[in-house]
């Protein structure tokens, strides 16, 4: 790798990071290298800065564009391609999140209601497909709560991160003060 070494350490950990979140090492450094280059690169600037084949850069640099990861740059006087990442780090967020929605929740989603259509034969598939019916519930709502997340601004985004534990905080008091109504109508009643 020809690359300053604060570089090459992110760089490198991109890789290693990029086989536990479901792409090849190639392709999560080629990404982290776009991330941090001051400007757009081209695929021989690629290959001369990760020491790797131009077909291998060649590929994972359009497994990045089906995933809408990278964007592509044309220079004045230059026919070559360059590449670069979206430069607010929410946007990649938000893009990362609706991919993966994309690609793993809702094709998950679609066999769940195939399977769940379905008439159990036996006491064994009755219990599966209740089991699978609670896991089909849970995808919904958390996709129904993707949904409504993702159309927050990037500000208000940013504000409910921010919360964390207070969120639960703000349910245990919505929680007493229902509880408060609640023996408040039973002592009127008694």
């Amino acid at each position: 790798m020809n690359l300053p070494p604060l570089v090459q350490s992110f760089v490198l950990h991109f890789g290693e990071m990029g086989s536990r979140w479901g792409i090849n090492r190639t392709v999560g450094q080629i990404y982290a290298l776009l991330y941090v280059s001051p400007e757009p690169l081209n695929a021989d600037q690629i290959v001369d800065s990760l020491g790797i084949s131009r077909s291998n850069v060649s590929m994972s640099l359009r497994e990045l564009q089906a995933w809408n990861l990278v964007l592509l740059k044309h220079l004045p006087d230059d026919r070559r391609d360059f590449f670069t990442t979206p430069d607010d780090v929410w946007q990649i967020l938000r893009t990362l999140a609706e991919e993966r929605k994309k690609r793993e929740v809702d094709p998950t989603l679609s066999v769940l209601r195939e399977i769940l259509m379905q008439q159990p034969a036996s006491d064994a598939e009755r219990h599966a497909q209740a089991r699978m019916a609670e896991m089909h519930g849970l995808i919904e709502q958390l996709t129904t709560w993707y949904d409504d997340v993702k159309k927050l601004e990037t500000d208000r985004l940013a504000t409910l991160l921010t919360l964390g534990a207070k969120v639960t905080r703000l349910l245990e008091a919505k929680d007493k003060i229902i509880s408060l109504g609640r023996s408040k109508r039973n002592a009127d009643k008694a």
